[in-house]
């Protein structure tokens, strides 16, 4: 693995380990989506209820959240992190084909289980090379541009996936379950290639390393502050659902009207452009944190997600099935998104010295791993126990709290 030993700050922001992260992380994220964007369609073709995915994202998030901390934590022990990121992306890039296989959901939850074990492990641990490879007073940029860049591939993904579905799915009259069979075979030139691309383009900053780190003596030297962050953080992701919740939401809401092929294929596009948002909101939200502060953009965008739970709780209770109505809605996810997802990582290096850095974010993404399980899991028993109107709208009260929480800490 190439590496750079200079202890020089780089000071460009826009530098090889920007672009290569974000071509990584394009990569990545089209392989991840275009699975993602088909996956509640394929689960409704073999049978599986509202229930069953929201313990498959569950329980694949809770998963990973095992590994985030300990993976942080060990490369700040033994000084770099290149080596195993690479491996995590290659693990996330063919799990996913496991899908090909299932007849069942449960083969559905190995998969997804294990392409979230390799996330785990490679997202702390990027996201600390990310913030060591730019000026301090650059990260909000850096991050803005990485996670454009992931959504990028967010939106090819999707698109690449529906394209396929409408063409494969009138030839598919004897197992409609073949179109998405073969995506998730197709997920594998993008998901390996995401591996190859960090490996050959990104450098590392390795440092000396320290083998006295201890775990809790890592975990008792972060600041106060930035524990008092991850509350505010934590409430928050107990009710940030997965997306593919949104996209069953979508599904269903449009079935009565269009069939559920159609309407799955809708809502597959729904998400493209809740991802087209996403990217487009990533860099500014980013660079304008460099000028104005993070807190306060972070906390709107909690409320903006609050609005998108709210929304959604509001389309069930009163049947609304206008196609310009979601539209709204799925923009408005891909807003609190970008800011959810630049915001929380730039504060996290704000907040924590480089020497327990990997800790720190595997610590974040493990509060956010968790609140994930807990928030996907809970959505969908409420759905599926009671009905979409009380999980949807459990999670905007939720929100609500995290953002008020958030507002307080200084």
């Amino acid at each position: 693995m190439e590496t750079q030993s200079t202890s020089t700050q780089p000071q460009k922001w826009l530098n090889r380990n920007v672009i290569g992260m974000g071509l990584t992380s394009f990569l990545s994220d089209a392989s991840h989506e275009m699975a993602t964007a088909v996956l509640p369609g394929f689960l409704a073709v073999i049978g599986a209820p509202a229930a069953a995915l929201g313990l498959i994202e569950g329980v694949a998030d809770a998963a990973s959240s095992f590994v985030k901390l300990a993976a942080g934590w060990y490369t700040d022990r033994i000084g770099h992190r290149k080596a195993i990121t690479v491996g995590g992306y290659f693990v996330t890039g063919v799990a996913k084909a496991l899908f090909a296989f299932a007849y069942a959901w449960p083969l559905v939850l190995v998969g997804r289980t294990a392409a979230w074990l390799g996330r785990g492990v490679r997202g702390p641990l990027r996201d600390a090379i990310l913030a060591e490879s730019v000026p301090a007073e650059s990260r909000g940029r850096a991050f803005g541009f990485h996670r454009a860049g992931d959504t990028l591939g967010a939106i090819v993904g999707p698109a690449i996936a529906v394209a396929l579905l409408a063409w494969l799915q009138p030839h598919a009259a004897a197992d409609p379950s073949a179109p998405f069979r073969l995506i998730f075979w197709l997920t594998l030139i993008p998901g390996v290639s995401s591996a190859v691309a960090f490996a050959a383009l990104v450098t590392e900053r390795r440092r000396v390393p320290s083998h006295e780190l201890r775990f809790w003596g890592a975990l008792r030297s972060l600041p106060s502050s930035y524990r008092r962050l991850l509350v505010g953080v934590g409430v928050f992701g107990l009710a940030d659902f997965a997306p593919t919740l949104m996209i069953l939401a979508a599904t269903q809401l449009l079935t009565p009207g269009h069939g559920v092929v159609h309407a799955a294929q809708i809502a597959g596009l729904l998400y493209m452009v809740r991802n087209i948002a996403y990217a487009g909101a990533s860099f500014p939200i980013g660079a304008l944190s460099d000028r104005v502060g993070r807190r306060g953009l972070l906390v709107l965008g909690y409320l903006v997600g609050a609005v998108v739970a709210a929304g959604f709780g509001l389309a069930f209770m009163f049947y609304l099935h206008s196609m310009a109505y979601l539209l709204v809605l799925f923009v408005l996810a891909g807003v609190y998104i970008a800011a959810e997802d630049a915001l929380e990582g730039v504060m996290t290096a704000d907040y924590t010295a480089p020497e327990v850095r990997g800790t720190a974010y595997g610590l974040l993404a493990t509060v956010n791993g968790v609140g994930d399980f807990v928030a996907s899991a809970a959505v969908g028993l409420l759905w599926t126990g009671v009905s979409p109107v009380v999980g949807f709208g459990y999670a905007a009260v939720l929100m609500l709290i995290g953002a008020a929480i958030l507002h307080t800490v200084r």
